[in-house]
């Protein structure tokens, strides 16, 4: 076996996914670089955490980093180190410093120029376009000049209507500024709430662009994730896709899928494909797509160049994330993954992981109470009677008194946090 050890930034429960996918592949026990010991990491017998006091800003972190690459090389010469982000900000980070940091990592992320041109949406609507990828109309308001005293904000075009989504063109800069009854996205129902949060952002030192943006009808369910990795040839080598069932709704969290059943569309398979062979690209990424639930047509929202919080669905559907990775990165032939069902593309490259599972963060219970769909419940309850579920915190190798004791813990906190912010399901997700 091939001597390698990931590094890890954060200690969220998708960092958490992603250092299990790695001690189930290989049974290496990943490093988790975090300024503090969060819940989802915390007592764990699958990993170790590295403290970095200034992981959250750039220059102490990139330097904390390059210190312990120094230290783990000076300890095994010949082990190989694999450097993950899961946040825009920290992949961007990265990117910057690549130079720096892969004196001693190996980084799977695209260039920094490929990360701007698909993080910013304005450019990924285009780039969508041209290869026939549907997206939402969308309007962008300019915050550059926003300091200067006679600066005010565009109107909206004709065309768009209320209600519009509100959400920041690049997420980099917008997770990096705090301010009251801030959101990662906005429902605007009118002219006054949407002047008032130009305000908002204006006085907050925003200086980026916002999107108000054409609201697709439809709950949560309507929306749909695909996860796909680009090797070093540029080929997407592997994918996987879900429907949602429910997503987070705290204002901090909000948009991020907190459970989904997993399936593989080509409808939406197939664009995304086809958008990450037109540019340069190299690692993982993660799609948001949503469907008209009137017209049936599917409408790309965005990419994220990472993996996303929820790449544990993947596992669940029959290919490991990370073993796809990390047989790239080092050449090493690959086999199938146990219970994969693999779909090959028209190329016969793209492995695409076909199981069916529901994926879930929260107490079942708290899930079945928002999903109306009758079909889609029933759909549910004959998976979790089948025991077609998986959780990535539910860890067969770490089931200590005490991480059982959070895990009941973060169980309490969703209840708490659904009955705050989205105590009853609506038609709209909001």
């Amino acid at each position: 076996m091939i001597n390698f050890l990931p590094v890890i930034l954060g200690g969220d429960v998708g960092a958490y996914a992603l250092a299990r996918e790695f001690n189930d592949a290989y049974g290496v026990k990943p490093i988790l670089v975090t300024a503090y010991n969060p819940l989802p990491i915390r007592d764990t017998a699958i990993a170790r955490r590295h403290y970095c006091p200034g992981a959250a800003e750039e220059k102490p972190l990139v330097n904390d980093l390059a210190s312990l690459g120094q230290q783990l090389k000076q300890e095994d010469p010949s082990r190989i180190l694999i450097l993950m982000a899961n946040t825009e900000w920290r992949i961007q980070v990265l990117a910057r410093n690549r130079q720096k940091l892969e004196t001693w990592y190996q980084i799977p992320i695209p260039s920094l120029e490929t990360i701007e041109k698909l993080n910013d949406k304005e450019s990924f609507e285009n780039l969508a376009h041209q290869v026939g990828i549907d997206t939402p109309l969308s309007f962008y308001q300019d915050f550059s000049a926003s300091d200067q005293p006679d600066w005010k904000p565009q109107p909206l075009p004709q065309e768009l209507a209320f209600p519009l989504v509100a959400k920041p063109a690049q997420s980099a800069e917008y997770e990096q500024l705090m301010f009251e009854g801030r959101k990662k996205v906005y429902r605007i129902s009118s002219q006054e709430e949407l002047e008032h949060l130009w305000s908002t952002l204006r006085k907050a030192g925003f200086r980026g662009k916002f999107i108000a943006q054409q609201l697709i009808e439809g709950d949560d369910t309507q929306m749909y994730s695909i996860t796909a990795y680009v090797n070093k040839k540029g080929s997407v080598s592997f994918m996987a896709s879900a429907r949602v069932l429910l997503e987070e709704h705290h204002p901090a969290t909000l948009g991020n899928p907190c459970a989904m059943i997993t399936t593989p569309i080509s409808h939406i398979l197939q664009p995304a494909k086809r958008l990450l062979e037109s540019v340069d690209y190299h690692g993982f990424a993660n799609f948001d797509v949503k469907q008209d639930p009137h017209s049936g047509r599917f409408y790309f929202l965005e990419v994220n160049p990472r993996i996303g919080r929820n790449s544990f669905y993947c596992l669940g559907a029959g290919i490991n994330p990370m073993k796809e990775m990390t047989d790239d990165l080092l050449q090493v032939s690959q086999e199938a993954d146990q219970g994969q069902s693999p779909i090959q593309s028209s190329d016969g490259q793209t492995r695409v992981a076909s199981g069916e599972i529901l994926y879930c963060l929260i107490p079942h219970r708290l899930l079945k109470k928002y999903i109306q769909d009758p079909a889609l419940l029933n759909q549910v309850n004959s998976l979790i009677r089948s025991h077609r579920t998986v959780d990535p915190l539910i860890n067969p190798k770490d089931r200590s008194f005490k991480r059982r004791l959070y895990h009941w813990e973060s169980g309490i906190s969703h209840y708490r946090k659904f009955h705050a912010y989205y105590p009853k399901p609506t038609a709209t997700g909001f």
